[in-house]
Order: C-alpha cells, then structure tokens, then sequence
C-alpha cells in the first residue's frame, strides 16, 4: 500500500503498511506514554508519516489536521481558519491508499472503546493520551473534510419535521443504483462470499455502537431506542441476536466467523462508515446527528437488503445463506418507522432550535452509506474478476 506524494523538495512514496506496522507496535507497547516521555524518537517516524498523509489525504498547501483549521463551535459546526485549498471530489486520484491508512489506523483506536474477550493486556494502553491525540488528529482532519462534501448549512431554514418525512418516503421505497441491479442481477457466488467477508466487520459486533447512547435520564426516546437496541442483540438470547445470523451466513460457506477475520478486505469507505458511527456516538454534543444517522439506517436497510436475498435466492442458496437478510428486511421496517415517530420527531420537537441537525445526520449517513456501497460492489467485481482469471490460467495450464 504506497501513497505517492509531494513535498516542497520532491517527491516520495510512503509505505503505508510500514507506518500502519510502527503503529502496530505502539499500540501493544506497555506503557505506551511513560515509553514516548522516555525516548520521543519511539513515534518520529510514524509522525512524520502521519503529517504527510493525513496532509496529502485531506488538503492542499496547509495541513487540515491542525485544530486551528476545524474545531466544534458550540452548535457543532465546523469553524476556523480554512485550509488554502479543499479537495471538490469526494476521493483525491492520489489519496485512497491515505484514506485507507488514516481509516485503519482511527478503527484500530477506536475498536479499543468495545469489548472482545480477547487478552486483556490488548486494552493496556486504552487510555493513552498519546492514542487520544492521534485519534482527534485525523478525525479533525477528516470530519472537516466529510464536511464538505454535503451542504449541511441550509438545513437550518429546512422545515425538519416535513424534511424527516420526505426523507423517509423517499428512502423506503428507492429507485435500483447501478449497484442495486449489479448485486440482484450479476453478483456470482465468488462475489457473495466477497461481501459477506466485508459485511462482517461491522455485522459480526451489529449495533455496538448503539449500546454507548443508551444510558442516561430516563424517558419515552431512550426507551424506545433501547427497545431498538434488545431487538438488534435478540433479547438476550444469542440464538436470536442479530450477529449469530450473520455468523450462520459465513459457515454456510465455510468461512471464518470470527471477528475482523477479514479486516485486511474492508475498503476504506465502509471504515469511514463505521468509524464516523464512533465520532458520533462518542460526543454527547452530536447526540441529534447520530439518531438521524440511525434513522436512516433503519428505513434504508430493508431495501439495499432485498437486493442481496434476491440474489441469494438467484444463486441458489440455501436458507442459512439468505436468513440474515430476511431477518433485517423484516425487522428494520419496524425500527424505521419507530425511529422516525418515537426518537426523530420528538427529539425535534424537544431540540427545536437544533433540529436541523437530524436531517445533517440523515443525509450525511445516506451519502456514507452510498459511497461505503459503490466501494463494496467494485470491490465483489474485482473478486469475481480475479477467480475468472484464476480459473483460465488453471485451464491454460491442464492444457
């Protein structure tokens, strides 16, 4: 993974996978902070890294990443002094080996907030301040830039209550994407294990995030929301949480159910997705943005999912392949209409001078979960490709 990139004086290529490992071993460095006070020449190398990346990933001429260029303003708008120059399109043509790094390296950080019943000295440096600062680096960086990408500042003068319910009209029942119809209609066997294999990060630890907004004072919206929340982790009961049916779609195939078992396949468009699930749920101040987030995930997931037990259907597979989808297409258009008449439109109601800030949840979540859903389906098709290819150079060789 090499990022190539410019500097005043030339330009370098910058082994991705060399820093990601230097990060690797800062991670499970015992006293990872007492260490750096001790010897600072232990993260040069890995700054120095970073500084580029985070630089050549999100901005041109000035680093985006210094707080002085984007910091919460008590209504959580972004403000400061803006970088020279701001990328127009979503992904840089020298950047997604960046994004990649920056994702990976924010999801390992982060993933240290969940527990997995692994080694605890994994969690040793959990607390790091060292950890803390990296993290806030690139996600200032990196939320200043998602930022951009959607005009949220209108939504101020948008009537949300009408905004919701348009927003979900629309979502419920959508035009096909090109990638709809490419995972309905042309997605092979090959390429369903590919998706499976990426689903998995996140559908293998399903609504995690979700747990870390349940506590506080309590009334009818956190009620419902933890309502919401049992369902998804069945109750209680592992046989019906929601996760045991995804891990019964992977040993259908054969395939390793055990968590992050396929993290190396993930494209940095889905990390974004799940790490932007952790900015959110993590800042009580984004509390309105995160349930509008919610909320689309809920409407939306019933119709993206049909496509896959469609195609499921189409291959031929059998039940256990397929139930997971089944089980969310059924589920989900509960939660969403639940979401929407007992967490959104109260929270309105109850926020009406921040309420604007649901549909920047909503619609900020709807383009992550588009861009997250052209990266998968490039991804199953160069899966598809590459066991096409396999198979005719084996056919070369017999001949």
């Amino acid at each position: 993974m090499i990022l190539n990139t410019k500097t005043k004086d030339d330009s370098h290529k910058f082994d991705c996978l060399k820093f990601e490992k230097e990060f690797s071993n800062l991670l499970y460095l015992k006293d990872l902070d007492q260490r750096i006070a001790e010897q600072p020449s232990l993260i040069k190398s890995f700054e120095d890294g970073l500084e580029v990346i985070l630089s050549d990933s999100y901005a041109e001429g000035e680093f985006a990443h210094d707080p002085r260029f984007a910091e919460p303003n008590s209504d959580g708008r972004w403000v400061g002094r803006q970088p020279k120059k701001w990328s127009a399109n979503p992904v840089r043509t020298n950047s997604p080996n960046g994004q990649l790094f920056l994702h990976r390296i924010l999801y390992r950080i982060n993933r240290l907030k969940l527990f997995w019943y692994d080694d605890l000295d994994n969690y040793a440096n959990e607390d790091s301040i060292y950890l803390f600062k990296v993290r806030n680096q690139i996600e200032s960086a990196w939320q200043a830039w998602e930022s951009e990408q959607l005009d949220y500042e209108s939504l101020a003068s948008v009537n949300v209550e009408k905004g919701l319910r348009d927003r979900v009209a629309r979502d419920l029942e959508p035009d096909d994407s090109p990638e709809d119809l490419f995972f309905r209609d042309e997605m092979t066997e090959t390429g369903y294990r590919r998706l499976l294999a990426i689903a998995s990060l996140d559908g293998l630890v399903e609504a995690s995030q979700l747990s870390r907004v349940l506590g506080g004072a309590a009334n009818e919206i956190q009620s419902m929301v933890t309502r919401i929340f049992l369902e998804e982790y069945g109750g209680g009961q592992l046989r019906r949480k929601h996760s045991t049916f995804f891990s019964s779609m992977l040993n259908e195939f054969g395939m390793n159910s055990k968590p992050e078992a396929y993290f190396d396949l993930v494209p940095w468009e889905v990390l974004a997705n799940i790490n932007h699930s952790f900015f959110l749920c993590d800042r009580n101040r984004h509390f309105l943005r995160y349930m509008g987030g919610l909320l689309y995930t809920e409407v939306s997931v019933p119709a993206s999912f049909i496509n896959f037990r469609q195609a499921g259907e189409r291959l031929g597979l059998s039940g256990n392949a397929i139930d997971y989808w089944d089980l969310h297409i059924k589920e989900d258009k509960k939660h969403g209409q639940w979401m929407l008449d007992d967490v959104a439109l109260p929270l309105a109601e109850r926020y009406r001078e921040n309420a604007w800030e649901i549909l920047w949840g909503y619609d900020q979540q709807r383009f992550f979960s588009a861009r997250a859903g052209r990266a998968v389906a490039k991804s199953v098709k160069e899966a598809e490709s590459d066991c096409t290819m396999e198979s005719f150079i084996n056919q070369l060789s017999v001949k």
